[in-house]
């Protein structure tokens, strides 16, 4: 049995990027209930507009109500997918006592976490808010830029901090043309990268742009599949790629694309699509795999979240490290109860 649940959670604050601002996540959790009563939890990483991604949460909601029995049969809709995945994987990997970071082979017990920061109404409250990040331990700071955004606010920070943070940029695609001064005067500030520059479709632009940039690119929205991150690493489109489970279609796929880049000696990191702690335990233990090299996107739950669903996540301020989960997550149910807006059951069709 499948149970399909829409939570909606308020974010601590607004968070913008190229592609506008979230408050809250309307969020589609997937439980899967096996013959025996064991369960598992998956987290469905659509966003509520198809703004970002041409997936969204009520089209996730509608695929997996009509073809959550028959996936294989669908093409795309790789976030259903993987919510799906991550359910049923959990509740295989409950009834055994395996950890999925033992499952996928990851060898911390801790990784460095990262966090992202969006776009500012202004550079002095941007730099307040790096400020706040840093005094509670994070290592890496991500700014969320676009056109008009960008070398002003990327300048301000360094000035602030010095070259001892390490910083990286994000465009998620929304610089495109001939004109890339702004990602040229990047080059100067000493960036661990520059994300997603051009849209996810030009492999050949970001080609083309990393001769011209001593900073690396990294390719997310561009990487949707093991395949595409070894024709775009091969190709010279990046030298860094950003994994998601969601984004790809699943853990599984994930794990063929880290192999990818530890195959052809790119650097690689877990990004994060604002999860709750369901989605959090899921990216936490991707993260403890032995080729990602770089800090990701897994900040603590009160990054994002008064409450979250499940038991916080807590940053370690002495080494900027979360702990990756060794035992089963759960929502609290109390918590789970308040925010929850629907909930539906799925029976496996009789053969």
């Amino acid at each position: 049995m499948l149970e399909l649940r829409r939570v909606s959670l308020p974010l601590v604050a607004p968070f913008a990027t190229a592609h506008g601002v979230t408050t809250e996540r309307d969020v589609l959790l997937v439980r899967a209930i096996r013959d025996d009563g064991v369960e598992g939890w998956g987290e469905c990483a659509a966003p509520a507009e198809p703004t970002y991604t041409s997936e969204y949460v009520d089209g996730a909601h509608a695929l997996l109500r009509e073809y959550a029995w028959a996936l294989d049969t669908v093409k795309g809709h790789p976030m259903a997918k993987a919510a799906v995945e991550a359910a049923v994987l959990d509740a295989e990997l409950r009834a055994t006592g395996t950890a999925l970071r033992e499952h996928l082979g990851g060898t911390r017990d801790r990784v460095v976490a990262g966090v992202a920061i969006g776009a500012a109404h202004d550079v002095g409250a941007l730099v307040g808010e790096v400020h706040r990040r840093v005094d509670e331990g994070y290592r890496r700071v991500k700014l969320k830029v676009m056109p008009g955004w960008d070398v002003e606010p990327v300048a301000a920070v360094r000035r602030e901090f010095g070259d001892e943070l390490l910083l990286q940029v994000d465009a998620n695609g929304s610089y495109a043309g001939e004109d890339t001064s702004a990602l040229r005067a990047l080059d100067d500030f000493g960036l661990l990268l520059i994300e997603q520059p051009l849209t996810d479709d030009d492999l050949d632009g970001h080609a083309t742009l990393a001769t011209r940039l001593r900073t690396p690119i990294c390719l997310d929205e561009s990487i949707t599949s093991a395949m595409v991150a070894a024709h775009a690493i091969d190709a010279g489109a990046c030298r860094v790629v950003n994994v998601k489970p969601g984004r790809v279609g699943g853990l599984a796929e994930a794990k063929r694309v880290h192999d990818v880049c530890v195959e052809r000696g790119a650097d690689a990191w877990v990004g994060g699509m604002l999860e709750t702690g369901v989605g959090r335990a899921t990216i936490l233990a991707l993260a403890s795999l032995p080729g990602f090299t770089l800090p990701g996107d897994v900040s603590a739950s009160d990054r994002w979240y008064e409450r979250d669903l499940t038991p916080p996540f807590v940053l370690d301020p002495a080494d900027g490290t979360i702990a990756v989960p060794t035992s089963p997550v759960d929502p609290i149910p109390e918590m789970l109860d308040e925010v929850t807006v629907s909930c539906e059951r799925l029976e496996r069709p009789q053969r």
